[in-house]
């Protein structure tokens, strides 16, 4: 599918926001996890594995790991998927080369504080990243593919899909801890992916009452590309019929449509809601 322009540019203005995801999830891995053998989930989790049992670099297993998971994935995630894996998987790369040139000692002596910090900071860079449409590769690849066509979270994927994995970390040196520190940071680590990506969805909705409520219906259309709906109702103190204003909208639309009503009517009343889920037209898709 070819790229329009402006989607070029708006996949060009989050870039620095996914570099910045993972540099989190890098940081993790080389400040905390890897330095206290303490093992993560998915190809990051396998590849320093690997660089324990055998000294091959970090980023060489992860880097030849992704060449074959991106080509499975690129056929049902489309162009924009292939260029942010490659970008992200080359990016994340070069931080796992280059970081252990500043982090040379552990940043904390003890397993148990390496393995939360480490699994939560790793979920909140890989969530962001994830906000703004890119990704490490690995399961992330699998964890796409799955809630591009079901309804559940990507760090519930990923969870069960590192079961397995951190379970091997058993064979490095038959110690049952290890296997726990790695459960610890993959539920620490699938928690805070949901809470960054879950809180970026959050949507609310507005029920509003007003008698300039044309006005604010108007002016919420113009400046948040938000739809409102008028319902009937009946106000029982005054004895007399009204319309209701019914608005749904993203968290980032929240402030300006409350601004909105105060600038209109500072005598509106209204109710905040947070919904769980919004499905239809510029909300999400309903999937099964």
């Amino acid at each position: 599918m070819k790229l329009t322009k402006s989607q070029i540019i708006r996949n060009l203005k989050s870039l620095p926001m996914i570099a910045l995801g993972l540099l989190i999830n890098a940081f993790a891995w080389v400040g905390f996890l890897i330095p206290a053998k303490v093992v993560g989930g998915g190809v990051t989790g396998a590849s320093a594995i690997v660089f324990w049992t055998t000294d091959i670099p970090v980023w060489v297993t992860f880097l030849s790991a992704n060449a074959i998971l991106v080509l499975l994935g690129m056929r049902i995630l489309g162009l924009k998927f292939a260029l942010s894996s490659m970008f992200g998987i080359g990016a994340i790369s070069l931080m796992f080369v280059f970081l252990p040139y500043f982090i040379t000692e552990p940043l904390v002596n003890d397993r148990f504080m390496s393995a939360l910090i480490g699994g939560a900071l790793a979920g909140v860079g890989l969530g962001i990243a994830f906000v703004n449409g890119g990704n490490s590769g690995g399961t992330d690849i699998i964890a796409l593919i799955i809630t591009k066509y079901r309804n559940v979270t990507p760090g519930r994927v990923i969870l069960y899909l590192d079961v397995l994995i951190i379970a091997s970390s058993y064979f490095l040196n038959q110690e049952i801890e290890t296997v726990m520190y790695g459960y610890v940071v993959m539920g620490v680590f699938a928690y805070s992916l949901d809470l960054v990506v879950e809180g970026a969805k959050q949507s609310y909705q507005f029920v509003i009452i007003s008698k300039e409520r044309d006005a604010i219906a108007d002016r919420i259309g113009k400046e948040t590309g938000r739809g409102v709906t008028f319902l009937k109702g009946y106000g029982w103190y005054t004895k007399s019929e009204t319309e209701v204003l019914l608005v749904m909208s993203h968290k980032h639309d929240k402030q300006i449509i409350l601004r909105i009503i105060a600038e209109t009517d500072k005598n509106a009343f209204i109710t905040v809601t947070k919904v769980s889920a919004v499905f239809g037209l510029n909300f999400n898709t309903l999937k099964y």
